[in-house]
């Protein structure tokens, strides 16, 4: 259940990550929101190495829309950066 609350979680964190950070994606609004529930997933997987959470917890609301953001200005770099070679 942990890893579906995850993806729940990663999927309203993509909408919030999308509204603070408006400017036209390439994806548009499908790949936001699968970026943030990768950044949902990195959050949660930084979250357990580092110690802020146990086996088995997720990253809450905050760390994943903070995870979605990371992802996204990542992704966004990536993709001008190839677009302009």
């Amino acid at each position: 259940m942990g890893f579906l609350w995850t993806i729940i979680i990663g999927f309203v964190a993509g909408l919030i990550a999308k509204f603070l950070m408006p400017g036209r994606d390439p994806g548009g609004f499908i790949i936001t929101t699968l970026l943030g529930i990768v950044g949902a997933l990195v959050a949660t997987w930084l979250g357990q190495a580092l110690g802020w959470y146990r086996a088995g917890e997720g990253a809450g609301l905050i760390g994943a829309v903070v995870g979605a953001i990371i992802v996204l200005v990542v992704y966004r770099f990536a993709v001008a950066r190839r677009t302009a070679v």
